[in-house]
């Protein structure tokens, strides 16, 4: 099973892991890794390297496209230090997408299957 590497502002990783394992039970190939208010991008460099130094093949979600976790993950993939899929705007859906799509043995549609995820409910809901 691939790895995935939850990175974010804060503990949104951390706690969107424990909402996915609600929902999927354990997940030993999730990691996570959060930018702290008192850290800056060199020392959230750091913890991303230290826990995918290890990973063989593996996805990173990250939180906000523009934000530091996303910008440092993608600079090390534009230095030639990375080979990984790295996808922005991460949530539930593309969580549950990934674990599904492991335990099927299958390649997520993560993009589609999220965005199919976003309903406005009100517009489905008996008038």
């Amino acid at each position: 099973m691939s790895e995935l590497v939850l990175i974010s502002h804060g503990q949104f990783c951390t706690e969107l892991k424990k909402s996915a394992e609600m929902i999927m039970g354990p997940q030993d190939n999730i990691h996570t890794v959060g930018l702290l208010p008192n850290e800056g991008p060199e020392d959230f460099r750091a913890k991303f390297e230290q826990v995918t130094a290890d990973l063989g093949d593996f996805t990173v979600f990250a939180d906000l496209m523009g934000g530091t976790p996303c910008n440092v993950a993608a600079r090390i993939l534009m230095e030639g230090k990375g080979s990984y899929d790295l996808y922005a705007g991460m949530n539930l859906p593309m969580v549950i997408s990934f674990i599904n799509a492991a335990m099927l043995g299958s390649e997520p549609n993560i993009i589609d299957e999220s965005k199919a995820g976003v309903v406005h409910v009100n517009d489905v809901l008996p008038k």
